[in-house]
C-alpha cells in the first residue's frame, strides 16, 4: 500500500490517504538500553517508498518528508511508543493549563557546532505561531494564541487561552538550529538540527547518507554518541517496489522497511521481526455538502448499515482487521485510554433499506433507488495503488447494488485526491482517512472551515452537537477534557460523519537491526545486531 497525503495547508498533513497508519502498537527495543548481540558502528539501511521532496522539517509534509526530518531534528521531549513524554532536548518541565517551563539540557550543539539553547527553542515555537509562516506545525498544534520566551536554559511557553495539551502540543515540535530559521530555504537540501546523525550527502530519488556526530549527550533515556549498538552511518534508500525492498531485507542488504503486501508471508516465514502502527485502513468519510445524497444523515447511516464490517474489513486490511479504538490514531494517542465511547451499527440490510425510504429514496424499474425522478448515485473513492482498497471497494459496491443505489468506484492517485477533496468535490464517500495525533487536530476537520474558506474540513461537516462538546472541551480542564473530547467523537460516529470499519496495523520489518517506532523510526533507538 502507497502512502498518499494532500493538504490546503501545513496542518493537512494529517489526511493520509492510501491505508497510512501512524500509531504505535509494539515496538522493538531500543531507547538507552543496549540489545542483546548489540554491535556499534556499521551503516543502517532504512528503505523508503517515495522520495521526500525536500528535507524542510517546518513545512515538508509529505509522510517520507516527516520521516527524513526525525532522522536530523529533535524536540524537547520524546514520545515512547505507548504515548508516554520522557525527557529529550529539555531534562524536565512543569505544565499548567495556559503556561508550560522547560529546563533545558546544557551544552546541546547543533550539527554546525553552535550552542542550541532555550533561547533558540522559543524562537522556534514564536516562529511557527506566526500564521505568516504557515509552517507544518500552525493551526491545532501551535496556534497564534501561544508566545515563547527565555531565561537562561529556561524556556517558558504561554498560552492566551486554555490549552490542556500544552506539553504535547509545544513539546513534540522538531527544532531547528538558528542558521536555519534565518535561511529556512537551505533547510529543503540540508539539516541543521541537534540530531544524533546530520545528512551528510544526498541523491534525491535515491539514497540520503546520515552522518553520526561526535559529542552527543542529551539523547532520550541517557543515549550519548558513544551508547553501544549505534550505527555509525544512516543510510535512506527510494525502494518503490515493495518486493524489491522485501527481497533486500531477507539478503541483509536493507536493514528496514514497511512492507504492506503478500510479501509480508515470506518475510514472517523468514521470522523476521518487525514494530508496528496502527493503520485506519478502512476508515470512511463521507461528502456533506448539500448537493450530494450522503449530504443526508440518514442515507449516510443507510450506507454503512448495510456493509458487513467483517466480510469487508477482512478484505481491506488483507485479513489482518481489528476494531478501531479512537479517530486519534497517531502517537502521542491524546484521549485515546479508556475509549471509544461510541458504538458501531450492526449489519443490518433490512434497517438500511428502511432508513432510503424515510430519506425518499425509493425503488423503482429495475431495483434502483431514486427519488424526485434522480437515480440514487454514490462515488466512491480509494486508492489506485493499494490493491485490498480495490477488493474491498468492490465488495462495497455489491452490497450497495443489492440495496439499490448506483455505486461509481473511482481510483485515485495523488493528484486526484487533492482534486476531488480540496477542489472539485466530486465524491461521496470512499476509504479516506484522517491519522491525527490528538482530538484537537481531528476538529480541524470536522469543525474547522471548509476548503473554500482556507480550511480542511473537505467533508462540509456541520455537526452542533460535535461544535458544542469541541467548544466545551477546548476550555476544560486537564482532567476533563478527554471525557469530553471522547463524547465528542461519539457524536461524529452517531451522526455517521465518519465509519470507521475497520483499522489493521501496518509493520516495519527488520533484519539485523532493533529500534523503536513512535510514529517513524527514532534514530537515538537503533541497534545494530551481530
Amino acid at each position: 500500500m502507497n502512502n498518499r497525503h494532500i493538504r490546503t495547508s501545513a496542518a493537512a498533513a494529517a489526511v493520509v490517504l492510501a491505508a497510512t497508519g501512524l500509531t504505535a502498537c509494539n515496538s522493538s527495543q531500543g531507547g538507552g538500553g543496549t540489545a542483546k548481540g548489540a554491535v556499534s558502528g556499521g551503516v543502517f539501511v532504512k528503505a523508503i517508498s517515495s522520495d521526500p521532496g525536500h528535507l524542510n522539517p517546518m513545512t515538508g509534509v509529505s509522510l517520507a518528508a516527516r520521516e527524513m526530518v526525525g532522522y536530523a531534528y529533535e524536540s524537547l521531549v520524546y514520545s515512547t511508543p505507548d504515548g508516554t513524554f520522557v525527557p529529550w532536548l529539555a531534562t524536565e518541565w512543569k505544565a499548567g493549563e495556559k503556561k508550560i517551563t522547560y529546563t533545558l539540557h546544557d551544552g546541546i550543539t547543533c550539527s554546525d557546532g553552535k550552542p542550541f539553547t532555550a533561547q533558540s527553542a522559543a524562537d522556534n515555537i514564536n516562529y511557527h505561531a506566526d500564521p505568516d509562516h504557515a509552517t507544518f506545525y500552525y493551526g491545532p498544534q501551535i496556534h497564534k494564541g501561544l508566545s515563547a520566551k527565555a531565561e537562561g536554559n529556561t524556556l517558558t511557553v504561554t498560552s492566551k487561552v486554555n490549552d490542556p495539551f500544552l506539553l504535547a502540543n509545544t513539546g513534540t515540535v522538531e527544532m531547528v538550529c538558528q542558521a536555519g530559521l534565518d535561511d529556512p530555504d537551505a533547510l529543503k537540501t540540508t539539516t541543521d538540527g541537534t540530531g544524533l546523525f546530520a545528512l551528510t550527502a544526498s541523491t534525491p530519488g535515491s539514497v540520503y547518507t546520515y552522518t553520526k556526530r561526535k559529542g552527543y549527550a542529551w539523547g532520550p533515556e541517557g543515549v550519548t554518541s558513544e551508547t553501544p549498538g549505534l550505527p555509525d552511518t544512516l543510510e535512506i534508500r527510494v525502494v518503490t517496489d515493495e518486493s524489491t525492498a522485501a527481497n533486500l531485507l531477507l539478503s541483509g542488504e536493507v536493514n528496514a522497511a514497511v512492507i504492506t503486501g503478500t510479501d509480508r508471508t515470506r518475510l514472517s516465514a523468514a521470522q523476521l521481526k518487525t514494530v508496528g502502527v496502527r493503520n485506519p485502513v478502512g476508515e470512511m468519510l463521507f461528502n456533506e455538502r448539500r448537493e450530494r445524497p450522503t449530504s443526508d444523515p440518514l442515507v449516510r447511516k443507510a450506507l454503512v448499515t448495510a456493509l458487513d464490517r467483517k466480510e469487508i474489513g477482512d478484505v481491506v486490511s488483507d485479513g489482518s482487521a481489528t476494531e478501531s479504538k479512537s479517530l486519534v490514531v497517531k502517537n502521542p494517542l491524546l484521549c485515546v485510554a479508556g475509549g471509544p465511547k461510541w458504538t458501531l451499527p450492526a449489519t443490518d440490510p433490512a434497517k438500511a433499506a428502511a432508513l432510503l425510504d424515510q430519506a425518499g429514496w425509493k425503488l423503482g424499474p429495475g431495483g434502483k433507488r431514486a427519488k424526485d425522478g434522480k437515480p440514487l448515485t454514490i462515488k466512491f473513492i480509494y486508492d489506485a495503488a493499494t490493491p485490498a482498497h480495490a477488493s474491498a471497494a468492490e465488495l462495497v459496491q455489491q452490497t450497495w447494488d443489492k440495496l439499490g443505489v448506483t455505486t461509481q468506484l473511482s481510483a485515485n492517485d495523488a493528484n486526484a485526491w487533492s482534486e476531488q477533496l480540496f477542489q472539485t468535490f466530486d465524491w461521496d464517500t470512499g476509504f479516506v482517512q484522517i491519522a491525527p495525533g490528538g482530538p484537537v487536530t481531528v476538529s480541524s476537520f470536522f469543525d474547522g472551515a471548509t476548503p473554500d474558506k482556507g480550511g480542511n474540513n473537505f467533508m462540509f461537516v456541520d455537526n452542533p452537537g460535535y461544535k458544542a462538546l469541541v467548544k466545551q472541551a477546548s476550555s476544560a480542564s486537564a482532567d476533563e477534557t478527554c471525557a469530553l473530547w471522547q463524547q465528542a467523537e461519539a457524536e461524529l460516529i452517531e451522526r455517521t460523519d465518519v465509519f470507521p470499519l475497520a483499522d489493521n496495523e501496518m509493520r516495519t520489518f527488520l533484519s539485523g537491526v532493533e529500534l523503536q517506532q513512535p510514529n517513524f523510526v527514532a534514530p537515538t533507538t537503533i541497534r545494530m545486531l551481530g
